[in-house]
Formats: structure tokens, sequence, C-alpha cells
């Protein structure tokens, strides 16, 4: 993600989680459903690591952040 959002409380912390959701599925679990479609078994292995690492990417991108506003304490 490039801009820069402040969680400051759970409902920021549930927009920010739908969004980054919205954009995953309509990224990657296009990508998926695509490969299971018409690609080999291989392809659809791949497509699913692509979606799981999506995943943790965005996870890890908040826990940082998380991480950076309790050393800038």
């Amino acid at each position: 993600m490039e801009d820069v959002i402040i969680i400051k409380n759970r409902g920021d912390f549930g927009l920010w989680a739908i969004e980054v959701a919205k954009q995953i599925v309509s990224e990657q679990g296009f990508e998926l459903a695509r490969t299971a479609r018409d690609g080999t078994e291989d392809e659809v292995r791949l497509a699913g690591n692509a979606l799981g690492q999506a995943i943790t990417n965005a996870l890890l991108e908040v826990y940082d952040g998380l991480l950076q506003d309790v050393s800038d304490e």
C-alpha cells in the first residue's frame, strides 16, 4: 500500500482491513480463480501462494506501523 493511514482506534483498523481485503481479493483472488479454471496444478499452487503472501504482507505492514508508533513514544 502506498498511502499512509493513521489507525487510532478499532473502527479505523476495521476500515483499513476492509479496504485491504477488497484490494487483495480483487487482484490476487481473481488471479487464483482464473488460474483454477485455466491453469495447471502448479500454476494454481503459485497463485494460491501469491494470495497468501499478499495477506501476509498486509498484516506485517500494519504490525510494523504499530511497532513504529511504540518506538516513537
